[in-house]
């Protein structure tokens, strides 16, 4: 009997087996894009953790404050116009001779200035009657609002002026509102991507969570604009009865 080579023996062994592994083969194919796409899915999910934690309050920059002219509203470095931020209040209090017709000129300053009374009390303390008026008056009247009240007064017991520049924290606010809508956005695109149910409760957990503080910082947002664009104005004035004080009536 002829004795086979190893040779032809491991040629008819490869003939037997080659269908079989083009068959695996075949199907290996077939299976990968989609454990790919399962890689690529959970991959991109760790990616936007990763902006998450770089967009903490703790890990964003703080902006430097913007620098303007005497103007107030342009910044040479940048280049770019800046409009600024200022929350301004006033504490006025001063004696008059005659409350109703002080109150009478306070309501005309009022009307003429396009402001309203937020609030308004009296009372009597000791030998003096008073009123207690708190004005809410657009940012641009504010100083002459103050100088209509003021006509006739010879001095103020107390005259307070206060100016809080917010510039720099509204800019703040406002990029980090931004921050959050861009992750907002990239987790809307992740969702229509995620193909398992635990990825989907993920990201529609993380997309909680951004949407709460984007609520957050639109309502720092609102709050800061309305305090910028209507100032307070509290204004007190009262009447000292001349026999029993000898003060100098300053209206």
């Amino acid at each position: 009997m002829k004795e086979i080579s190893l040779e032809v023996k491991t040629d008819l062994l490869m003939k037997k087996i080659l269908p079989f592994l083009v068959l695996v083969f075949f199907f290996s194919c077939k299976e990968f894009p989609e454990q790919e796409n399962e890689e690529v899915v959970h991959m991109s999910l760790k990616a936007p953790m990763e902006i998450v934690e770089a967009s903490s309050e703790e890990a964003l920059p703080r902006p430097e404050s913007p620098k303007y002219h005497d103007s107030g509203v342009y910044d040479p470095n940048t280049e770019v116009a800046i409009e600024q931020k200022i929350i301004k209040n006033a504490t006025l209090r001063f004696e008059t001779s005659d409350l109703e017709k002080t109150r009478t000129q306070i309501q005309k300053a009022i009307f003429e200035n396009k402001t309203s009374i937020q609030r308004e009390n009296e009372g009597k303390e000791g030998s003096s009657i008073f009123k207690r008026i708190t004005i809410r008056v657009p940012n641009q009247n504010f100083e002459k609002l103050i100088s209509s009240i003021g006509k006739g007064v010879s001095y103020f017991d107390e005259k307070e002026i206060s100016s809080q520049d917010v510039t720099a924290e509204f800019i703040d606010t406002e990029a980090r509102l931004k921050t959050k809508r861009t992750l907002e956005a990239c987790y809307l695109e992740l969702l229509n991507k995620a193909g398992k149910v635990s990825e989907m409760l993920e990201i529609e957990q993380k997309l909680s969570e951004i949407r709460e503080e984007i609520e957050s910082k639109e309502g720092q947002l609102k709050y800061m604009q309305r305090q910028v664009s209507m100032s307070s104005v509290y204004v007190e004035f009262y009447k000292i009865n001349p026999s029993e004080s000898g003060v100098t009536q300053s209206f």
